[in-house]
């Protein structure tokens, strides 16, 4: 009997210190979610595109440039994005002085991650590069140089309003960067206007970003978004992981992996003037006599250049970065 009643005693104890010692385990850590991208609308970009030309050139200190900012301003607001209208002066080569404004549409502003996903919103005061004599002093209608990189960040605005985020987001619209002075000999400073003054005068003090996108002409069908020395310079890290992202999705045919050299867009000022890296997605075709696409500089950058494909494909990557990104963010 006393046998039975210690054997009991013994089994009672050690089922305890078993029960016990599987308290004090270890949990198995929680299985990360990936994050849903969202999809990117094509159609809708396009839309955006149209709105903008609906207005004219979007020269500055014009009155067509003065009813596109307020429209882009209150559509930005409509989102949800805290918006910051930076006034500067721009003067231009010739020594004109342009009022102008970079549009800052932020997304999670007390956030301390951020990125920057910028686009130019101005338009080229004249055509140069037209093969009509009479139009080239007429300022060209900007559908792809200008307006598809805004109509991409506009719609991706959209979408960050209905797909929330974990990340900061600055849309930021340069001004004035298309109104510089055609040659080889020309200084640099004598383009991208607006990404300077936002480099001197951040819009906030301390600003701090983990890096930029910058948009330039990516509305035009079959396009080559090649790696400028620029991007590969500062950024490398960041543009290899937007050219994976794009390979991994099915886009090699637009985000080709090839060096295109030099290229002075607002991303170069960025990366020279701050230490936010930035990269550039633009379009260089191959064989190009200006380096840039046929309607470049003409009357021909109308509606009939853009491409929804195209809008659907760039702003799908962006979307697959910055989301992605967000899932990193602790």
């Amino acid at each position: 009997m006393r046998q039975v009643i210690y054997f009991s005693l013994l089994f009672l104890l050690i089922g305890f210190v078993s029960c016990n010692e599987e308290s004090k385990a270890v949990p198995k850590p929680a299985t990360k979610t990936p994050v849903k991208v969202p999809a990117f609308n094509g159609d809708s970009a396009y839309t955006y595109i149209e709105k903008q030309l609906s207005f004219g050139p979007r020269v500055p200190g014009t009155d067509e440039h003065a009813a596109c900012r307020q429209w882009m301003v209150e559509k930005f607001r409509s989102f949800g994005a805290e918006v910051i209208e930076q006034e500067f002066t721009a003067v231009i080569h010739t020594g004109d002085k342009w009022p102008s404004a970079n549009i800052i549409a932020q997304f999670n502003p007390d956030l301390k991650d951020r990125v920057i996903l910028s686009a130019h919103w101005d338009t080229r005061y004249i055509a140069e590069e037209d093969k009509n004599k009479k139009r080239k002093e007429d300022p060209i209608p900007g559908a792809d140089d200008g307006g598809s990189g805004v109509g991409v960040l506009i719609e991706i605005a959209r979408i960050i309003s209905e797909n929330p985020i974990n990340l900061g987001v600055d849309i930021i619209l340069w001004d004035a960067e298309d109104q510089g002075k055609r040659g080889s000999n020309q200084p640099p400073q004598l383009w991208c206007l607006g990404s300077q003054h936002w480099a001197k005068n951040m819009h906030r003090n301390n600003y701090r970003a983990k890096y930029g996108i910058n948009l330039d002409m990516v509305g035009a069908k079959n396009p080559r978004f090649g790696k400028d020395d620029f991007s590969k310079q500062y950024a490398g890290k960041i543009l290899d992981r937007i050219w994976s992202n794009a390979r991994r999705m099915g886009y090699t045919d637009m985000f080709v992996n090839e060096d295109t050299g030099p290229l002075v867009d607002d991303h170069y000022f960025i990366n020279t003037l701050t230490n936010i890296p930035m990269i550039d997605i633009i379009n260089q075709p191959r064989n190009s006599r200006t380096g840039f696409v046929n309607h470049w500089h003409t009357h021909d950058d109308d509606i009939n250049a853009i491409d929804k494909r195209t809008l659907r494909v760039v702003g799908q990557v962006v979307l697959k970065t910055i989301y992605g990104e967000s899932e990193n963010v602790q």
